[in-house]
């Protein structure tokens, strides 16, 4: 599949519930953790939190930096904008589904929405690991289709005349959106700037500094 994008100003709002049946590597996953647990060798508790601190925290925190330097850093940001892969991977993030970036900068007459529309390539360098609503055949198939619907339902709503751009993440080529800078945060240095940035604002599900 092409990497190319679809431009999208419909909003017509369709009631889903996320699929969440397991795949067959999951269900094997699955019933191998049930009989670890039932012998006592994990806790599944504690498996559930090392998941979370790499879905939402570690993983997550590195593109938080990447959209925080660009912030603060016009040149980085340029550099990010005609070669992401080179320019993230010189501050240290690199790695498996990370090898070939591109960056989306978010405007005030632009927003832009991160889906895989065939299986769930994601930029595991940057965002960690990817949150079981992005892997949903729902998901997948109706951020394409009615993205304006879909941000709604994840709590975002966006002005009509924003126009909102999807771009279809493939093997080849994986996206990280820039989110727009908010407004009084000159003052801020990148650590700070960096807790702004969510993992869900970098695939476009949600913006800068408010709550995934």
């Amino acid at each position: 599949m092409s990497a190319d994008h679809h431009d999208h100003d419909h909003d017509h709002h369709h009631e889903h519930g996320h699929d969440n049946r397991y795949s067959d590597m999951q269900a094997r996953v699955k019933a191998l953790e049930t009989v670890l647990a039932e012998k006592g060798l994990i806790d599944p508790k504690a498996i559930d939190a090392i998941v979370e601190t790499y879905e939402t925290k570690i993983g997550p925190r590195n593109g938080a930096r990447v959209v925080a330097r660009a912030w603060s850093d016009p040149g980085f940001a340029e550099w990010l904008r005609t070669d992401a892969t080179a320019a993230i991977a010189s501050l240290g993030f690199t790695g498996r589904q990370g090898e070939h970036m591109r960056a989306v900068f978010n405007t005030p007459e632009t927003h832009n929405l991160v889906v895989c529309t065939l299986c769930s390539c994601y930029p595991w360098a940057v965002l960690g690991l990817p949150p079981v609503w992005y892997k949903a055949p729902a998901y997948r198939s109706r951020a394409v289709i009615d993205p304006r619907g879909v941000l709604a339902e994840f709590g975002l709503t966006l002005p009509e005349t924003k126009k909102i751009r999807v771009w279809d993440s493939t093997a080849e080529l994986r996206y990280l959106v820039v989110p727009e800078r908010p407004e009084g945060t000159d003052g801020l240095g990148e650590e700070a700037l960096a807790d702004l940035v969510s993992r869900d604002a970098m695939i476009g599900t949600a913006v800068a500094g408010a709550q995934p």
